[in-house]
């Protein structure tokens, strides 16, 4: 059993790893706002990774996964707000505006966790992953229902250090990230990659 924990540890170590909606929203906020705002959008994915660990474990994720509907609904919902965020950095962009706000300035309009939280909910592809690939990597000495919260809150964990890691990288970064032209540029750069992602989500069947 626990060969068997570690080999799905690592295939969610590698899923994990690989840029997606989750990264370039983290990107967006972390570049905008600062680490701080970085974090607190990280945790806001994680907090929606277990929304959707508690709906698999439910039962209800299989059902949104099922229904082309519910889907449908959903992937559209968050193809928009994906789109709507790409947008938004792109007229940041065109602004000229620069990265962290100065401190003592007012904190940019928007709540970073609810930011990451919903663009989370709004991913249906996780619904798919969890109900169409956990099952097959829970170990089988434990009942459905126990490996597979198991595994959503190592999922969890593992995107909250990779992400959490990645801002601070960013953070470290940050006198070549707020140089004007840099900003303009990662604010474009983002925008772009975000609507791509919203485009993405929208066109994809389950």
């Amino acid at each position: 059993m626990l060969l068997q924990f570690l080999a799905a540890a690592g295939v969610l170590a590698v899923l994990t790893m690989v840029p997606g909606p989750d990264m370039a929203v983290t990107t967006k906020q972390a570049l905008t706002s600062g680490w701080q705002d970085g974090l607190r959008t990280v945790g806001g994915i994680t907090a929606g990774l277990l929304v959707w660990g508690v709906l698999t474990v439910l039962g209800l994720a299989a059902v949104l996964a099922a229904s082309a509907t519910a889907y449908t609904v959903v992937k559209l919902a968050g193809a928009a707000y994906l789109a709507f965020l790409g947008v938004q950095a792109l007229w940041h962009s065109r602004r000229g505006r620069s990265g962290a706000p100065a401190p003592g300035a007012p904190a940019p309009a928007g709540n970073p966790w609810r930011t990451g939280l919903v663009s989370n909910l709004f991913n249906p592809k996780i619904a798919v992953f969890y109900t169409g690939l956990l099952p097959t990597l829970a170990p089988s000495g434990l009942s459905p229902q126990t490996g597979m919260a198991l595994l959503v809150l190592l999922h969890a964990l593992l995107t909250f250090v990779w992400l959490s890691g990645y801002v601070m990288l960013l953070a470290r970064a940050r006198a070549f990230f707020e140089r004007p032209a840099v900003r303009r540029a990662m604010d474009r750069v983002t925008g772009i990659v975000l609507i791509g992602f919203g485009i993405k989500v929208a066109t994809t069947q389950p």
